[in-house]
Parts: C-alpha cells; sequence; structure tokens
C-alpha cells in the first residue's frame, strides 16, 4: 500500500501527494505565490524545532549511528548495526537513528533489544513511509536542515556504517561543522575497512594532496572493523566532557 509521512500526517492510496516540503521551500521557480507563503512557513518550521528540543531535551548522552536504508538483514553491516546498537547501550548511551530501514533499523533493534532507548529521527520522502518499529522515541520531520541540527545537538558522536549519499551527506556535514569550529569536535567512526579505504585514500591522494584539506580534518575520521574500538572511542569522547 502506498504511503507516505509529512511530519507527524500519514498519506496512503491516492491522497499520496507529489514531491516533499523541502522541495517546495527551497524551489523559487513557477508561480511567485511563494513569496507570500513563504513566511508562514517559518512558522512550521520554528513548530519543528520546538517539537524536536522538547522531545530530545532529557535524552542525556547519546550517539548517532548512520548507514543505508538499503542494507539487508542478512548484510554483514545489518548485524553490525545491531550489535553496535546493544553495545553503546551497554556502554551507558541513548542511539539516534534515521529512523529508517536497513542500518538505521539494525542499531535501533540493538538499543531496543539490550533495553536502551532507541531514538528515531525520521523525515519525509517520495519512497519511504514511517519510523521502523524499533523506535522508542520517534519524531517525523518535513525539513532535512531541522532534522540534522538535532542529530548534531544530540549527539556525542557520530558511527558510520556502510552508506550511500544519505550517509555521506550525514557524515560530510559533521565534519564540516567540526573542521569550521561550529560544534565542539566529537569522533567520526566508520565502520568497515574495505567499504571506506577506497574513499580515504582519495581524500589523501587527491584531496588532501591539492591542499583543499589539512591533516588534521582527516585525523577526524576513524576507519575500523572493531566494535569495540568504535564504542570506546566514543565512551573516552564522553568522559573528556
Amino acid at each position: 500500500m502506498r504511503a507516505k509521512y509529512k511530519g507527524p500526517v500519514i498519506q496512503r492510496r491516492d491522497q499520496v501527494d507529489e514531491g516533499t516540503t523541502d522541495q517546495r521551500l527551497l524551489d523559487s521557480r513557477g508561480p511567485t505565490d511563494w513569496v507570500h507563503t513563504d513566511p508562514w512557513r517559518v512558522l512550521r518550521i520554528q513548530a519543528e524545532f520546538v517539537e524536536g528540543f522538547g522531545a530530545l531535551a532529557d535524552l542525556g548522552p547519546a550517539v548517532c549511528v548512520f548507514g543505508s536504508a538499503r542494507t539487508a538483514p542478512d548484510q554483514p553491516s545489518y548485524a553490525q548495526g545491531v550489535e553496535i546498537g546493544r553495545r553503546l547501550v551497554e556502554s551507558g548511551f541513548a542511539v539516534i537513528t534515521g529512523g529508517g530501514p536497513g542500518a538505521m533499523e539494525a542499531a535501533n533493534k540493538g538499543a531496543s533489544q539490550a533495553g536502551g532507548l532507541s531514538v528515531g529521527l525520521g523525515i519525509e520522502l517520495p519512497f519511504e513511509s514511517g519510523l521502523n518499529e524499533w523506535v522508542d522515541i520517534g519524531i517525523n520531520f518535513r525539513y532535512f536542515f531541522v532534522r540534522k541540527t538535532m542529530f548534531v545537538k544530540y549527539s556525542q558522536g557520530f558511527i558510520v556504517l556502510p552508506g550511500g549519499l544519505g550517509t555521506l551527506d550525514e557524515m560530510f556535514e559533521a565534519l564540516t561543522l567540526a573542521q569550521t569550529e561550529k560544534v565542539t569536535a566529537f569522533p567520526v567512526v566508520l565502520i568497515g575497512t574495505e567499504y571506506w579505504s577506497g574513499l580515504i585514500a582519495w581524500l589523501r591522494s587527491t584531496v588532501l594532496a591539492d591542499r583543499k584539506i589539512s591533516e588534521g580534518d582527516l585525523d577526524r575520521l576513524v576507519v575500523t572493523d572493531d566494535l569495540d574500538e568504535a564504542v570506546a572511542l566514543m565512551v573516552a569522547s564522553r568522559e573528556a566532557l
């Protein structure tokens, strides 16, 4: 059955509309009525911030786990996600994901099964509907930038499983915010040396070699296959606060 979430609203069957709220906000082509409607959208954006801050204010120490929505349950990175969720909870963290399927579902599942707090921050997309069943606290956002603010504000570190464009976007945004000192630096750990080694090699041989980044920027990334190491880095960062 066709379904889509628009913030807290669910649409099904022939009520599903085309496009997304972000798309309509950012698209200035076509009729000029956007000049008159955009100021009112500020109130909706404000409401999303208020809802997010209110729901997560008492979350406590948390780590965000990113990864592909396309990760199948029989793939090794799904099992890693479940194990990471469990180990983070056992180390005293809540677990935050994008709330979707795949690697996000895996981390939420591990956290929930371990008796910890499993958080999902969903987003309106044309091809996904709702939060996965392992989310204990869930918020559906209309606007990506509001959702991204919640990821950064309430996480003390990021663990990144194999993923695609969305995962890369979230990872590089976190690195950019740390590089520009918009946020206090926090650990970013990439799980899967085989998966991420090509990207790291390109960053070093091309981007660093061309002086587009510094060595310190690369030092912000830790690539490992050791889940214990990943969680230990999160614990060390928490204890250093």
